[in-house]
């Protein structure tokens, strides 16, 4: 089981960006998915989660600008964002709780990260 994340870049101030985080492999089930960032010399904290129900929990920093949504028939995550700021600029890693099919309990797995850079 892998998770691959894709849509980073570098924008504008004021830009948008979509961020993708799919989930392969042998998966029986996803349960909680969500999006972590972590800026330079900074620890990773979270910017949204959402439950496979579609509850979400999101940042401060992210109420208002980035919208986390899924779809659970391809094990995938989103992370719209938009009214980019340069305090945004890290690297954005997508986690999930996912049960393999020759499981039966959840592990959490991380994807590889996306940069995200946001200039003027």
């Amino acid at each position: 089981v892998q998770l691959q994340a894709s849509g980073g870049g570098l924008v504008q101030i004021g830009g948008s960006l979509r961020l993708s985080c799919t989930a392969s492999g042998s998966i029986g089930s996803v349960t909680n998915m969500a999006w972590y960032r972590q800026a330079p010399e900074k620890q990773r904290d979270l910017v949204a989660l959402i439950t496979r129900n579609g509850e979400i929990r999101s940042a401060e920093s992210a109420r208002g600008r980035f919208t986390i949504s899924r779809d659970n028939t391809k094990n995938t995550v989103y992370l719209q964002m938009n009214n980019l700021k340069a305090e945004d600029t890290a690297v954005y890693y997508c986690n999930a709780n996912i049960r393999r099919s020759d499981h039966w309990s959840y592990d959490n797995y991380w994807g590889q990260g996306t940069l995200v850079t946001v200039s003027s």
